[in-house]
């Protein structure tokens, strides 16, 4: 009989190679993130060299397209990767997406420019973020459904939170990097080299995280591997509830995500007339605040439920984004920008936080990492990925004011499906788990 003494000892070293994993796979998804946001942090200054115009935001928006295009892989890439995961293991998965991002970070950065080999250098350029789209497609659905499983019970709404506190992460050392360059390069040197540095850094870091996913221990069983329906289309569809309920989240939540992320760089230079540097600063705080936000609002769902915490994020995004892009599209001063981004990003962190759990929750292990990673990647790559492109085609047409309504409809399906479900921490598939 095992004493009580012993008891405690085995649950400790039980709680901390939980933790070590949760800190394994995330340093994994971190370097992921980096890879895939860099382009576009780093897309005002290598635009002109694949897409030559006079005018800044055509080359915007011809960058926008290829980051978009990228998204199109992501179903394909959670189809895939949830495939693999459900039928071969988390494990295999995790070690697959980061290798072929590695491949696509390291073949931007070695690409010729529009002026040395003409149209396929844009070709090219498209190739590697396809390439990275797919992994990145995979790498969300597989690693959610890895640290839902690892996380420990009572507390999984903190421990996965850390999944978008290393999502996160990798936007900021990736705009971190970039404010570095500028303070180290001349804006000559960014447009003419210095763009490339960053996808180097990625690709050596990829491998980096690819030694440390080799540590890790797999969370699923043979015996939910082996089940006929594992990682097919045939078993998800038992689950359409859940598939849609995923989609609608995610269609929302990503949308918001990005606005207030990845373009609103572009948005406080090309709508509020910031200086760039200024506007990479405004950022890099922004998003280290967003990031330690993560953890605080995961923790809360832990004691409020998941539901309750989708309800607030729908019902506040859906009343409050019009009037802060509005605020920040005449902002004039830095801390005001500031303090405005971040209170959308408190607003998006009801929902980020949750992201990956909350979908993890509604699926039986067996198609757990396909249900989580395909219907994300199908409601990101329509609405996620097309953001930028959206907003910037919309200003483009002199009614930019219109992409303010269109993520605020967004955000409202978001909160009329929330009405509807039922609490998954209560009732989902990992309630009972652990």
């Amino acid at each position: 009989m095992t004493s009580p003494s012993t008891a405690t000892v085995d649950q400790a070293a039980d709680d901390r190679s939980r933790i070590y994993a949760i800190v394994a796979a995330s340093s994994g998804n971190l370097v992921e993130w980096f890879d895939f946001y860099i382009y576009s942090f780093t897309s005002l200054y290598f635009a002109h060299a694949f897409f030559p115009s006079d005018n800044p935001t055509t080359q915007l928006l011809n960058t926008a397209g290829v980051f978009a295009a990228g998204f199109l892989m992501r179903p394909i890439g959670g189809w895939m990767f949830g495939r693999i995961a459900d039928k071969r293991g988390r494990k295999t998965a995790m070690l697959i997406s980061v290798f072929m991002m590695c491949g696509g970070s390291l073949l931007i950065a070695c690409l010729p420019t529009y002026a040395t080999i003409g149209a396929l250098a844009p070709a090219l350029l498209l190739l590697a973020r396809l390439l990275q789209g797919l992994s990145v497609g995979g790498e969300y659905g597989t690693s959610a459904t890895y640290m839902s499983e690892v996380a420990l019970k009572g507390r999984r709404g903190f421990f996965a939170s850390f999944q978008y506190v290393t999502l996160i992460g990798g936007q900021l050392l990736a705009v971190l990097v970039l404010v570095v360059l500028q303070q180290l390069l001349t804006t000559e040197q960014l447009r003419d080299w210095g763009w490339r540095i960053p996808f180097v850094m990625g690709a050596l870091a990829a491998l980096v995280a690819l030694y440390l996913r080799r540590t890790l221990s797999e969370t699923s069983t043979a015996e939910s591997r082996g089940r006929k329906e594992a990682g097919t289309f045939a078993g998800l569809m038992l689950h359409k509830g859940a598939f849609m309920t995923v989609v609608a989240f995610t269609a929302g939540g990503s949308l918001i995500f990005y606005t207030f992320t990845t373009y609103m760089q572009k948005y406080l230079v090309n709508t509020a007339g910031m200086n760039a540097k200024t506007a990479s600063l405004v950022m890099t705080c922004a998003l280290f605040v967003y990031m330690l936000m993560q953890p605080l609002f995961g923790a809360l769902s832990d004691r409020i439920g998941r539901r309750t915490s989708m309800l607030w994020f729908g019902g506040l995004a859906t009343l409050c984004t019009v009037p802060i892009l509005h605020a920040l599209g005449g902002v004039t001063s830095p801390y005001a920008a500031f303090g405005l981004v971040v209170a959308a990003l408190a607003i998006v962190s009801f929902y980020t936080s949750i992201s990956g759990l909350i979908k993890a929750e509604m699926f039986p292990p067996e198609i757990r990492a396909l249900g989580v990673g395909f219907s994300y990647a199908l409601g990101n790559a329509i609405f996620g990925g097309s953001a930028e492109y959206v907003a910037l085609w919309l200003k483009s047409a002199g009614i930019e004011t219109s992409f303010y309504w269109y993520v605020t409809a967004m955000c409202a399906i978001a909160f009329i499906v929330c009405i509807r479900m039922r609490d998954p921490s209560k009732v989902g598939y990992l309630r009972d788990a652990n």
